[in-house]
């Protein structure tokens, strides 16, 4: 069984950068495609960001295109994502899960939540105004 570990979430100011981390506990057999999704107060879990296994494609959603990056590395057969996370906005105020499926390169299910079979435990972050 996988596990996902987040790292990075944090407290900061608008405008503001983070870098958020999700290594795998062990090593896997395959590559899978990794993803942010995020989830406020009161709302529910939505679709961040996502690269596919080769690191070759990306996706984002509209509230977070142009401001943040996802990015991976494949090093050990361990899965590890990253999320740089610029000008940051209150609305950006979240718990953020990291998570992990065998989805095929340029599919539209990279945007899925019911895709990913491995979730981490969240990380927080906040932004103030």
């Amino acid at each position: 069984q996988v596990q996902l570990g987040e790292s990075g979430g944090g407290l900061v100011r608008t405008g503001d950068s983070l870098r958020l981390s999700c290594a795998a506990s062990q090593r896997t057999d395959n590559d899978y495609a990794m993803a942010w999704f995020r989830q406020a107060p009161g709302k529910e879990r939505e679709f961040g960001a996502a690269i596919s296994w080769t690191g070759a494609s990306t996706y984002y959603s509209d509230s977070v295109k142009g401001r943040f990056a996802i990015s991976r590395d494949n090093a050990n057969a361990k899965n590890t994502a990253y999320l740089q996370m610029n000008t940051l906005k209150p609305d950006d105020t979240a718990v953020y899960y990291c998570a992990a499926g065998a989805i095929p390169q340029y599919s539209r299910d990279h945007y899925a939540p019911n895709q990913y079979i491995y979730w981490g435990q969240g990380t927080q972050v906040t932004v103030s105004s």
